[in-house]
């Protein structure tokens, strides 16, 4: 097979790494491996379903930080590119020492902490000049110098600095004992806008799914409170339109039910590996997200059923039940017609394959001891 390979190479804030990307056909026998996963008998709440997914194989995450703890503890800092000078390690290369102005797709990221860094493709850090989502899955090593992150805005409008460093959404989470968390968490954007970042990749893509989501999340609220309708339609931050006290009210009765009986299951199924998802919104197969660990899975899901809730809030088109035999086949499928690899040696690699219907995205982490794949997505198109 011939292979092309285009060298790429990656803006690290101060240390240069080489990222190739593969380009090339993926053909039968080549693609990421299921068979070790089994999908069972959902759950349903509303117009949201989700499948419950086990694994035949787990492994150990628990060194992995996420987003979340590591802005609560303050290892990780998130700030505008132009803010770079004062979290630098090392002496700056003259060419990064002379950049000074903010960009709307760059943010920079230092993990201070001694344990790897896990950024998810879809969550939102607010503050700075605009919010932003993070448009790739990656890990970051420990101790890292700042790392450029590739980003897209969630506010269209606003380009004024409410704050230095990013910080975590004031949308705090309850649990399935409906304690809500001592701590604020970061927010993971709906399906329809996650996909924008991680598939399309175009800023104007986004904002106008945004504004979509936007708009779709007044009417739901019009009949209610028309006051609120017109405050959420005002505001350009996606952020705070989810943060709204009636738009959650509406989300947590969607997410709790299923938060609950899913975390249920996770505690009996912990034997045998629950370690994900396939979603479906009014009948319609959408996405789908896999951990290497029970244990990582549980970290995440709170904001994850959230996320699907939201997404199920507006989305208005009305189907039928969907069938375990239609999220067994979503999930098998990730045969494409195209592959992209970037690789980061000795920290990750990014697989996205593009097929019929669908993309997928895996990260598969190349820490010492590690080697296996940390988390799938999949959306349907």
């Amino acid at each position: 097979m011939r292979v092309r390979i285009v060298a790429a190479v990656t803006v690290f804030v101060v240390v240069a790494g080489m990222i190739c990307v593969n380009l090339r056909p993926v053909h039968a026998g080549e693609q990421p491996s299921v068979s070790g996963y089994k999908v069972l008998e959902p759950i349903r709440h509303g117009s949201l379903t989700v499948f419950p997914v086990v694994s035949s194989k787990s492994y150990a995450t628990a060194e992995f930080l996420t987003l979340d703890e590591g802005l609560r503890s303050g290892d990780v800092v998130v700030t505008e590119y132009g803010n770079v000078r004062g979290l630098v390690r090392r002496k700056l290369t003259p060419a990064i020492e002379r950049e000074s102005r903010a960009e709307v797709n760059r943010l920079v990221l230092i993990n201070n902490s001694k344990r790897p860094l896990l950024l998810l493709a879809g969550e939102i850090v607010t503050g700075g000049k605009q919010d932003r989502v993070i448009g790739k899955d990656r890990i970051v090593p420990a101790e890292s110098d700042p790392v450029d992150l590739s980003v897209f805005c969630v506010e269209p409008g606003r380009w004024v600095a409410s704050s230095d460093h990013f910080g975590s959404s004031e949308a705090n989470y309850g649990g399935a004992s409906g304690k809500v968390n001592a701590m604020p968490t970061t927010m993971m954007a709906q399906p329809s806008v996650r996909a924008k970042a991680m598939g399309d990749k175009d800023q104007n893509q986004v904002w106008a799914e945004v504004r979509k989501q936007q708009a779709s999340v007044a009417v739901e609220v019009e009949a209610a409170s028309p006051a609120i309708a017109q405050e959420i339609q005002s505001t350009s931050s996606y952020a705070r339109v989810m943060e709204n006290k009636d738009v959650k009210e509406k989300v947590e009765a969607i997410a709790a039910p299923i938060e609950h009986n899913y975390e249920s299951l996770i505690k009996q199924l912990r034997d045998r590996k629950a370690v994900g998802v396939v979603v479906a919104v009014n009948g319609h197969i959408i996405w789908a997200d896999v951990f290497a660990s029970t244990e990582l899975l549980e970290r995440y899901w709170p904001k994850l059923v959230r996320s699907y809730a939201s997404e199920a809030v507006v989305t208005r088109a009305k189907g039928g039940e969907a069938s375990l035999s239609q999220a067994e086949a979503f999930l098998s499928d990730l045969e494409g017609r195209r592959e992209t690899i970037e690789n980061e040696p000795g920290v990750y690699r990014h697989t996205e394959v593009n097929g019929d219907g669908f993309k997928a995205f895996s990260l598969t982490s190349l820490l010492p001891k590690t080697g296996f794949d940390v988390h799938l997505a999949k959306m349907a198109e």
